[in-house]
């Protein structure tokens, strides 16, 4: 059974957690020597990030050149679900229009699933190459991709900017120019810190994991084992989601059927959250899970006031869009030396125990360009 403690920010303390949120970029994660990836403090010069992060965070400073229109193509699976692409879709161009840098885009979508959808995208790109001066590639999943990333970084003819990922692979030959992302690592401690403070010790949980790859590693596997680690919980039962809302009430259907001793059930993307919210929802059993999400998109905030969504690491979702036009600005202004190789945005949990006030305050800064969504 779980006991609920009241957790509460205060606003202030709001203030506080998302300037730490950034500068946990710059520490240490265990394990470093022994991943097949570059962690953001090995290949960021010192200080870099954190310089950078308040360039994104403040108000525009227009370009003063002269640019004919920049070329860019978005290679993303903004078919799916979460709002994340379309969002940073929209904070990139506006912020690019405050910048007084003129551009034209062409997208390329797909759901998260259709790997081979993105090959086939990767392969029109490459074949126009000399039609764009940036790709931006939110990848399917970043193993399945490898090769296409490496082909798209390996062409002369644009740029290429990685939406998603931040984990820059040692073995690869050829790199893209930049990593726009948030941690899931980071996002994964901060849930863990959060709900053992919240739920306190000896829980036990339950898991919609996606699709295996780094990306799960570190959201689910990452999360899996601080909970244990750190605050004795038991890991039941896990479910490979695919990333789909199918895939997350299939998962909270079984945990209902099977597993009437867990106390929670982690998501590792807002689509197995819809799902599996959706699927409490219809058993009447809303209250039976403590259930968290990822990403803090619009939907997972309107679950969240509407309290059958309990906690969500909440990125400040603009950050990488905004990044992303910043980075083209800096290289049209030949800073390249100023630009981190790894860009992570600003993360924070929120919670049914947050007033909408609070919610509020960070819905308006995460959405800034792409609008803050309508929650009731």
């Amino acid at each position: 059974m779980i006991i609920f403690r009241m957790f509460i920010l205060w606003p202030g303390m709001l203030i506080t957690i998302l300037l730490s949120s950034t500068s946990l970029a710059d520490t240490t994660l265990p394990g470093a020597d022994d991943r097949d990836y570059w962690l953001p403090q090995q290949v960021n010069a010192p200080g870099i990030l954190s310089a950078f992060q308040k360039t994104v965070s403040s108000k525009s400073d227009p370009y003063i050149g002269v640019s004919k229109p920049v070329n860019i193509a978005l290679i993303y699976p903004s078919a799916d679900v979460s709002d994340f692409w379309t969002r940073n879709y929209l904070a990139l161009t506006r912020r690019l229009s405050e910048l007084n840098i003129p551009h034209t885009t062409q997208e390329f979508s797909s759901k998260q699933i259709e790997h081979a959808l993105q090959s086939n995208h990767t392969d029109t790109v490459l074949s126009q190459s000399d039609e764009f001066d940036y790709v931006i590639f939110g990848p399917s999943e970043l193993e399945v991709q490898s090769e296409n990333i490496q082909r798209l970084s390996s062409s002369p003819d644009f740029k290429t900017f990685i939406w998603a990922f931040h984990t820059p692979k040692k073995k690869w030959q050829h790199t893209p120019k930049a990593w726009f992302d948030f941690s899931s690592s980071i996002g994964a401690k901060a849930l863990c810190d959060f709900l053992i403070d919240h739920l306190g010790e000896d829980i036990m949980f339950a898991m919609n994991r996606g699709i295996p790859g780094i990306t799960d590693d570190q959201r689910s596997q990452e999360f899996s084992d601080c909970v244990q680690e750190n605050g004795y919980w038991l890991n039941i039962y896990e479910h490979f989601g695919q990333y789909q809302e199918k895939g997350g009430a299939d998962g909270a259907a079984l945990i209902l059927k099977n597993f009437p001793e867990a106390d929670v059930l982690h998501n590792a993307n807002t689509a197995m959250a819809m799902g599996a919210v959706n699927t409490l929802e219809a058993a009447n059993s809303i209250d039976r899970l403590f259930v968290t999400g990822w990403g803090g998109t619009a939907k997972e905030l309107q679950k969240v006031k509407e309290g059958s969504l309990n906690a969500t690491p909440m990125r400040m979702g603009d950050d990488v869009g905004v990044a992303t036009a910043e980075a083209i600005k800096y290289i049209l202004e030949e800073r390249d030396n100023e630009l981190p190789t790894v860009y992570l945005g600003r993360i924070t949990v929120i919670s049914r125990s947050m007033s909408d006030e609070e919610i509020d305050q960070l819905a308006d800064e995460a959405f800034r360009y792409s609008g803050k969504p309508v929650i009731p």
